[in-house]
C-alpha cells in the first residue's frame, strides 16, 4: 500500500485522531494550576467578612486598606491634561526618550561613570516584569552562559521570566529560617562555586519576600566575590526608598557594581515607589565595559521588544518622566516616598509591641530588623490557615 503524501490528508487524520467533531480543538488543554499568591487575592475577595485583611500582595494600602494615588503623581497627571500640545502617537520601540534618560540618572546617579562615558543602555519596558523578561531573553540569546542563579527565597515570578527563555537555574542560600535573617556565608560560598560566568540575580533593597537585606559591607564582599568569579549581576529593584526612605541610599548596592566598571543588567519598577501599579512603568538597563557594545545590544533589545509589544505605552511613562524631570516634583515625591517608609517602619514597630504585649511566645524583633514591605514571620502553614479561618487574616502559607 502506497503511504499517503497528501498533506492536507494527513492533516485530517491527525485531527480526527486527537478530536472528535462534536468537541472544542481546545478541548484537550489541561487546567493549569492556580498561582499561589493570586489564590489568595481571590480568596479574600470573596470574604463577605468586613474586617478581612490581605498581607498577600507586595502593594502599599493606606490606614483603611486602600490603595494610595500619591499627590505627586494627580499634580503631573494635571499638568500632562492641560498640555495641549500633547498626543497619543506611538513611542519609539525603546520607550520615552526623557522617561529612560531620567531612569538611568535615578538608579545610577546623575554623575555616574556610566552615564558620562555612554557605557549604560536604558529601555523603557513593562513594568519590572515585563523588563526581567525581556532581559531574560536577551542573556538567552546572546550572553554564553545559560545558568542563573536565584536567591532561596525569591520573588515568586521571578523563575518563570528564566524558565520561559530557556535558561537554567540554580538557587543559592540568602535566608536563614533559624535567624529570620541573612544567611551570609551561605551566599558567598553558594556564589564561590557557582561556574564562571554564571547570571546572579540580586534584589537591590528590601528583598522580596524576606524583609531581610545584606549591609553596606556586606554588599561589597558579595560584589567582590562576583567579580572575582565573573558572574554577571543581574539586579531587580522594584522598591528604591522603601528601605531607607531615601532614593539615593537605597541605589548604593547598584552603584557600587557600576562604580568597578564592571557590566551588569538592571531592572526598574515605578509601581510601588510612585505607586503606578496599573500603568505597568519600568525600565531595563544594560551596564557595559565599553561604549562601542552599547548601541549593538539597544539593536538587539529593539528586535526582542518588537514581536513581544512593538512599543511600550506612553502615559505611565509620562507622569514618571513629568515627576523626575521638575525639581518640585521631584522633591515632593521624594517626601512622599519617606512618608510611607516610615509608615511601614511604624507598622512593624505597632505589630512587635502588641504581639510583646500580649505575650505571643516566640521571639517577634526580626519584625523590628526586617525593612520594606515584606516580612517571613516565621508562621506554619496550620497557624496562618487558623488565622484565616476564625481572624480573616489572609496571607501566603509560607509566612
Amino acid at each position: 500500500m502506497e503511504p499517503d503524501n497528501d498533506p492536507d490528508r494527513r492533516e485530517e487524520t491527525s485531527t480526527a485522531q486527537h478530536c472528535r467533531v462534536d468537541e472544542s480543538a481546545f478541548a484537550r488543554v489541561p487546567r493549569a494550576p492556580e498561582i499561589p499568591i493570586y489564590a489568595v487575592m481571590i480568596a479574600c475577595s470573596k470574604d463577605p467578612s468586613p474586617v478581612k485583611l490581605n498581607l498577600g500582595m507586595g502593594v502599599y494600602r493606606t490606614e483603611d486598606g486602600k490603595p494610595l494615588l500619591l499627590n505627586v503623581v494627580r499634580k503631573a497627571e494635571e499638568l500632562l491634561f492641560s498640555d495641549k500640545s500633547a498626543n497619543k502617537e506611538y513611542l519609539p520601540i525603546t520607550g520615552l526618550t526623557e522617561f529612560r534618560e531620567l531612569s538611568a540618572k535615578l538608579i545610577f546617579g546623575t554623575d555616574s561613570p556610566a552615564i558620562t562615558e555612554n557605557r549604560v543602555t536604558t529601555v523603557q519596558c513593562l513594568s519590572g516584569t515585563g523588563s526581567l523578561r525581556i532581559g531574560a531573553d536577551f542573556l538567552a540569546k546572546y550572553y554564553y552562559q545559560s545558568t542563573v542563579y536565584l536567591p532561596e527565597p525569591t520573588y515568586g515570578n521571578h523563575p518563570n521570566f528564566f524558565i520561559a527563555a530557556g535558561l537554567c537555574l540554580r538557587t543559592y542560600r540568602y535566608y536563614d529560617p533559624v535567624t529570620k535573617g541573612l544567611d551570609f556565608q551561605g551566599i558567598l560560598e553558594d556564589l564561590a562555586s557557582a561556574p564562571l560566568g554564571a547570571v546572579v540575580l540580586l534584589h537591590a533593597c528590601a528583598h522580596n519576600p524576606t524583609g531581610v537585606d545584606p549591609t553596606v559591607e556586606q554588599w561589597e564582599e558579595i560584589r567582590q566575590i562576583i567579580r572575582s568569579r565573573g558572574l554577571l549581576p543581574f539586579f531587580d529593584c522594584a522598591y528604591q526608598g522603601f528601605v531607607s526612605g531615601n532614593l539615593e541610599d537605597d541605589a548604593q548596592a547598584v552603584r557600587k557594581f557600576v562604580a568597578d566598571g564592571g557590566e551588569c543588567l538592571v531592572v526598574q519598577s515605578y509601581s510601588k515607589n510612585m505607586g503606578l501599579y496599573g500603568e505597568r512603568v519600568g525600565a531595563l538597563s544594560v551596564v557595559c565595559k565599553t561604549a562601542d557594545v552599547v548601541t549593538r545590544i539597544e539593536s538587539q533589545l529593539k528586535l526582542l521588544i518588537r514581536p513581544m509589544y512593538s512599543n511600550p505605552p506612553i502615559h505611565g511613562a509620562a507622569i514618571a518622566a513629568t515627576i523626575l524631570k521638575d525639581r518640585n516634583l521631584f522633591n515632593e515625591w521624594k517626601l512622599e516616598v519617606e512618608t510611607m517608609t516610615k509608615r511601614l517602619t511604624c507598622m512593624r514597630e505597632q505589630l512587635f509591641d502588641a504581639l510583646h504585649e500580649k505575650g505571643t511566645p516566640g521571639d517577634w524583633t526580626h519584625i523590628l530588623k526586617h525593612v520594606g514591605l515584606f516580612t517571613f514571620s516565621g508562621l506554619k502553614e496550620e497557624q496562618i490557615a487558623f488565622m484565616t479561618r476564625e481572624f480573616h487574616v489572609y496571607m501566603s502559607s509560607d509566612g
